[in-house]
């Protein structure tokens, strides 16, 4: 019996172990390079290049607005931005700038994403948009999956019209003790994005957007999040919608009704709207 737990306590502490060693490569997914704006859809955005605080030169897609604020993208774990065009098709088509931003390590940028660099790269997107005479009024913070975490890092350091959180969590451990619950996840975790000890200081209108079908972030969680949140506040729950599919499902047409209503703009009514997934 003696050998039986002692082997059973060696292979839990060396799943442990792998999980501690190779947890960066399970939270920071980055797959495949752009192509070019044209190729994605969004031959009206160019490519621009900030750097950050630490020195890196960043690579990212960008249009200018017209007319309407100019909405900072972070996006998700996987991929990288230019999986992420659709949706800057959407607002640009109404009038909206966009910046799809990056992290090292993604798309063809140099160094290697941690939570602490994701956060040296987001002020490097809000400082470029802010040098092109955008002021922090006419700024939206958006973030997506892992991006919300980010996203909510942003808003609570810096001025911003307002923040879009898509299918947020409470934190990272959170999401990681709900997936790998047999795991000492809670304790291991190095990135951790605490967007809930964040949420109840960001002064500026919130609109968190969450599918009740989503298995990678519950739903549990991003209810959670806007529960600390403080007014104004929206939560839109898309009752048919999972984790990457929320802009299949009026996801863009909820944003940009928030971002008429918090920023004082007229929507315009156009019929198009994006179908395609995102990561």
């Amino acid at each position: 019996m003696v050998d039986v737990l002692t082997a059973a306590a060696a292979a839990y502490a060396g799943v442990n172990g792998v999980l501690y060693a190779l947890q960066r490569r399970l939270v920071f997914v980055p797959l495949g390079k752009p192509g070019t704006p044209a190729e994605a859809g969004v031959p009206d955005m160019s490519l621009v290049r900030y750097p950050t605080g630490d020195g890196l030169m960043l690579k990212a897609w960008f249009k200018a607005p017209a007319g309407r604020p100019t909405i900072v993208y972070f996006h998700g774990n996987a991929g990288h931005f230019g999986d992420r065009a659709f949706k800057a098709r959407y607002f640009m088509d109404r009038g909206y700038g966009f910046l799809l931003a990056s992290y090292r390590g993604y798309a063809g940028n140099p160094g290697r994403p941690s939570e602490a660099a994701a956060y040296q790269d987001a002020r490097g997107a809000l400082d470029f948009v802010a040098a092109q005479a955008i002021s922090p009024s006419d700024t939206v913070i958006y973030g997506e999956s892992l991006g919300t975490g980010v996203a909510s890092a942003m808003a609570h350091e810096r001025e911003a019209a307002a923040l879009v959180l898509e299918a947020p969590f409470t934190s990272l451990v959170d999401v990681a003790a709900h997936h790998y619950w047999w795991t000492l996840a809670r304790w291991l975790l190095r990135d951790r994005f605490n967007s809930i000890d964040r949420i109840a200081a960001v002064a500026m209108p919130l609109l968190i957007v969450h599918g009740e079908r989503d298995r990678q972030v519950p739903l549990k969680l991003g209810k959670r999040l806007f529960a600390a949140a403080v007014e104004p506040k929206e939560l839109r729950l898309l009752p048919e919608a999972g984790h990457v599919d929320l802009y299949d499902h009026g996801a863009a047409e909820i944003v940009e009704d928030f971002l008429s209503r918090a920023t004082g703009r007229r929507r315009e009514t156009v019929e198009s709207r994006p179908r395609r997934a995102q990561i």
